[in-house]
């Protein structure tokens, strides 16, 4: 198929499930997916047809991607094999299982490489919870880019495929906040061949089958969920073009550009015989010319959907121009319904980045299915008795739902696994607890999580299937819940109990992040978790204080938490037990004012709140609040020169600070804050009144141990800290939520030099060091 051939948009696409199994499938299911040749020589194979190249140590479970793309691939008759964590010093150690017949699987792992080794302050981190022992520095930065290019080396003529967290959210032109510059997309940059993003199962199945038909992979350049390099749009589509942001005050139809008309209006014969044949007067066959429509008249002027797509300003505008890639992000995030997104185009010097609709998401069945392969649930036996802390932490859950339809601004869950919530049928998740407890080395009785990247948007879905299709919100819940959501929590407080009823199991744990706002639509569902599910503490995420900080989260107002605080109080006393919520808050979010922080601090002490484990505002690829960082500007409104620019904390300085008054109570923070109170003309915070936040005077050295301070695991305040340090620790293990891809040596800016895989930081970055 000759790129010009470009497929209408659809929405038809077989069951995941549904091809015939390729040829290898008579070589049955492996123990565990083979790492050396020696492995695959014991399962009698002379070459793998796929080959997985991955930033984590692999662990054959379905909360690991690798696992789950290679288990699926399996599934279709596929011989996989994996290269976890290779040398990338050393391009031999990418040919140790061969040549793949068809191609190379490129992912960084579960987590952004660059978030996986920076803390939100650019330090670098000390463990990487994907590695054996936790040992740092077995990945490089930028794993998808240095991976892909040491493949190259080796295997000139072999496909890539790139997919992944990292490459998903870097599919276009993104603002890179490690080397505090826009970068291309990583498709170029990695010189791969396809680019997969988002829950890439269909696109993966599909692009496999397709290769294994026969077809060149440069071909194959309608799949949902992928994206592909071209010379030039398609022929006979019709373009929107959203490359600028003050359009003109009135507007008029662009005239065909490709149309040729006499002097005269008189039709000619040949004009009539053309009008006969169907073809516009004046315009040759052969060409299928290009409609185009500026965007303001996207509603006005009749087109084909299925063969519309959208321009995006391009690398080298949004590069240079932050409002304008304040807009493109504005547009990829209103383009994000599989059900009605336009493909996406963006120049990239003399080349075109198509980035094709999202996948539509799976049905029950096909997630049933996906969770029910023969995972062995347990770390590769290569690595022995060493300790993998994101399985440590995973491997009494259960992942029930995917996808998110908070809208958190901050939060890259939503692009990358999109809105509509994919859910498990309740046989499928009580049969995995069954799992874990007949086979998973260690298990005493208690799951650790049923949940997904929230707690309970199980089974949530829009009343309306028309309704769905057509709807463009961003949240499904902010500024308030939508009419058309279906918010009983029926179908999880069924669920829980069936799963406590199972035999063998003592406890059943809710440790994923809880949608209060959804939480308190339905009591009973919040009853049941607070008697059953809570262990004295429950981990919420109010996010901020103030209303102008929580409209640019889209985050509900604090209303919605004191509601939610009653209802978890009254039921806690009921059941007899003494509960308490830990409540997870971020400083320096963009449009955060000092004075902002402030009345935080205030809201915290007037709540006897002392905050251990807090967050400072990570600028993740392709978040709105990204957008944000970047530009000064907010994205969830219309774009214009003229819109006024918001307060950012940029600086590393101002960022501690606004840290600092989260934990006020620290005495380490009291010079700064001290400083910034009188600045601010708020003396009345500072002294011993009770209103005041910080003393007049640091204490004396030696004296009594900070305000705040008690030894760990004595009392409600060390029980909550302890909670919080955990929590904290998974959440920055497993997930993908970057609160959600430092310019290398030999990469001069977006050149797409060579990755040596160490990150050369920014000034602003190295003066911490």
């Amino acid at each position: 198929m000759s790129q010009s051939n470009q497929q209408p948009v659809t929405t038809e696409v077989p069951h995941l499930f549904s091809h015939f199994p390729y040829w290898a499938e008579c070589f049955g299911t492996a123990p565990f997916l083979p790492t050396s040749r020696e492995e695959m020589d014991q399962l009698g194979w002379d070459s793998c047809d796929i080959i997985v190249v991955c930033g984590d140590a692999y662990v054959d479970h379905p909360s690991f991607g690798m696992a789950v793309i290679g288990r699926l691939l399996e599934s279709q008759g596929f011989r996989v094999g994996m290269i976890c964590q290779p040398d990338w010093n050393n391009p031999g150690d990418f040919t140790r299982l061969g040549k793949p017949n068809f191609y190379f699987g490129v992912s960084a792992g579960n987590m952004d490489s660059l978030i996986n080794r920076y803390t939100a302050d650019l330090k670098v981190r000390s463990e990487d919870a994907y590695t054996p022992g936790g040992e740092p520095g077995k990945r490089p930065d930028r794993a998808v880019i240095v991976y892909s290019q040491k493949i190259r080396e080796v295997y000139k003529d072999v496909p890539i495929v790139i997919g992944g967290i990292e490459a998903s959210l870097r599919r276009i032109a993104q603002y890179d906040y490690w080397s505090d510059q826009v970068r291309r997309s990583v498709l170029i940059d990695s010189g791969a061949d396809i680019l997969l993003y988002g829950n890439a199962e269909r696109a993966l199945v599909e692009l496999t089958h397709k290769l294994a038909e026969g077809r060149d992979i440069k071909d194959i350049i309608d799949l949902r969920g992928t994206a592909i390099l071209r010379d030039a749009p398609p022929q006979g589509w019709t373009e929107i073009d959203s490359t600028r942001i003050d359009w003109p005050g009135k507007i008029d139809v662009i005239a065909n550009p490709y149309e040729m008309k006499e002097a005269n209006s008189e039709s000619c014969a040949s004009d009539q015989q053309a009008a006969e044949a169907g073809i516009e007067a004046g315009v040759d066959a052969d060409v299928m010319p290009i409609k185009i429509i500026p965007m303001p008249l996207q509603r006005k002027v009749e087109h084909d959907n299925s063969r519309t797509y959208i321009r995006l300003p391009s690398f080298d505008k949004v590069r240079n121009d932050s409002a304008l890639y304040a807009h493109a992000s504005r547009v990829l995030h209103q383009e994000s319904n599989p059900y009605n997104a336009h493909p996406l185009m963006q120049k990239h010097g003399s080349q075109e980045v198509w980035v094709n609709p999202p996948p539509i998401p799976l049905e029950t069945d096909e997630m049933d299915a996906v969770f029910a392969l023969p995972y062995q649930r347990i770390p590769h036996p290569a690595y022995g008795e060493a300790r993998i802390p994101a399985y440590d932490m995973i491997r009494f859950s259960v992942n029930i739902m995917r996808g998110c339809f908070g809208g958190c601004t901050f939060c890259s869950i939503t692009e990358h696994e999109g809105r509509i919530i994919q859910s498990r049928s309740q046989e499928s998740i009580i049969h995995e607890i069954e799992e874990i407890r007949d086979k998973v080395p260690g298990f005493t009785g208690t799951v650790s999580d049923l949940g997904g990247p929230t707690a309970n948007m199980y089974m949530l879905k829009c009343k309306s299937e028309t309704i769905l299709k057509n709807c463009r919100r961003l949240s499904c819940v902010h500024p308030g819940i939508c009419k058309n959501l279906e918010t009983s929590h029926k179908p999880t407080t069924e669920l829980y109990r069936a799963a406590r009823a199972l035999p063998g199991i003592k406890r059943i744990a809710i440790a994923s992040g809880l949608r209060y706002d959804l939480a308190v639509e339905d009591p009973e569902y919040v009853r049941e978790l607070v008697t059953h599910h809570v262990g004295g503490l429950l981990k919420i995420a109010p996010e901020h204080t103030e209303k102008n900080v929580l409209n640019k989260m889209m985050k509900p107002g604090m209303g919605t938490y004191d509601n939610f605080k009653r209802m978890f109080d009254k039921f806690s006393k009921e059941a007899g037990k003494e509960q308490y919520l830990v409540p997870y808050f971020i400083a320096a979010h963009p449009g955060t004012e000092n004075e902002d922080m402030m009345n935080l601090a205030r809201w915290l002490k007037s709540q006897k709140m002392r905050v251990d484990q807090v967050q400072t505002f990570y600028p993740s690829p392709m978040s709105l609040a990204t957008a944000m960082y970047h530009s000064e500007r907010n994205p969830l409104q219309r774009m214009s020169y003229k819109t006024a620019k918001m307060t950012i904390p940029r600086d590393i300085e101002q960022r501690r600070l606004q840290k600092a008054f989260l934990r006020y109570h620290d005495e380490r923070n009291w010079p700064m804050l001290r400083e910034e109170l009188k600045r601010m003309g708020r003396h009345d915070l500072i002294g011993k009144g009770p209103n005041a936040l910080i003393p007049a005077e640091d204490a004396p050295a030696g004296g009594r141990q900070r305000p705040g301070y008690q030894a760990k695991g004595r009392g409600v305040q060390g029980k909550v800290a302890k909670q919080q340090s955990v929590a904290s620790k998974a959440e920055a293990a497993s997930k993908p939520r970057t609160q959600g891809s430092v310019v290398s040596k030999g990469t001069t800016g977006n050149s797409g030099g060579k990755n040596t895989g160490k990150a050369q930081l920014p000034k602003r970055v190295r003066k911490l060091k």
